[in-house]
């Protein structure tokens, strides 16, 4: 049996990229799959693949599911393809586009055909994983020798959207409160 190595790079970013095993028996939902696994993303948005040239212009989409939206061309269900049904090139390319809001893209390329190595291997699998992963919600960090999670989350209270103008600072916020206003200094003598 055929095993399939694809290499799926961060589009804006082609440093940062996970080597994937499939069966080419297996489907498109299956490469979807351990695609997000592999860059640690949710599987709770739309998805599409679009078979690719190696200029990346998009091709026949296998598609998620079928969405509202106009097609040319009516898209295959990637739960019903499998991969070796669409290999047309020995270097054949690929885009996957998920969460459609978000729009985040991956440039999935054929690497390597063989035989199926090793019944210990579980496929789909990752087999190699290059570069830190874009956060799916939010920004990656360090903290000390642990890598973290981290949302931005910003004060949009009334009154904090804007920026006063020079020396129109709060007494409060200086330290300064009503003994500083009476006098502030010692009359006694």
């Amino acid at each position: 049996m055929a095993v399939l190595k694809f290499r799926i790079y961060f589009e804006e970013d082609d440093s940062i990229y996970r080597d994937v095993a499939i069966k080419h028996t297996q489907t498109f939902l299956q490469l979807q799959q351990v695609i997000l696994k592999s860059y640690e993303f949710d599987n709770k948005h739309q998805a599409t693949f679009y078979r690719s040239n190696d200029n990346w212009q998009r091709g026949r989409e296998i598609s998620l599911a079928k969405y509202d939206k106009p097609y040319k061309v009516e898209p295959l269900l990637m739960e019903n393809t499998t991969i070796g049904s669409e290999i047309k090139d020995p270097n054949q390319k690929f885009i996957f586009v998920y969460d459609f809001v978000k729009n985040w893209s991956f440039l999935v390329e054929l690497i390597s055909v063989s035989k199926e190595e090793s019944s210990k291997i579980d496929y789909p699998a990752m087999i190699k994983s290059e570069g830190i992963a874009p956060s799916q919600y939010g920004t990656k960090g360090i903290a000390g020798d642990k890598l973290t999670e981290m949302e931005e989350k910003y004060d949009l209270k009334a009154g904090t959207e804007g920026f006063g103008t020079e020396g129109d600072e709060d007494e409060e916020d200086l330290g300064l409160g009503e003994e500083a206003e009476e006098g502030g200094q010692d009359d006694e003598v």
